[in-house]
């Protein structure tokens, strides 16, 4: 394999690298704004006493 190809095949590697951090930086954002609006939602829910516990029987 030459030099050049060499040079080509890395930097084509390089390149992909950087794309799938910025996908996975992106997913990481959005999955903590959703994590951060369900908190916000729950907080403000109708009935903020309603679901703190579970009664079990058996």
């Amino acid at each position: 394999m030459d030099i050049a190809a060499l040079s080509m095949a890395m930097s084509q590697v390089a390149v992909r690298q950087q794309a799938s951090k910025q996908v996975l930086s992106i997913s990481m954002d959005q999955a903590k704004q959703q994590g951060e609006q369900m908190a916000k939602m729950l907080e403000t829910s109708a009935s903020p006493h309603l679901g703190g516990s579970i009664d079990l029987r058996a």
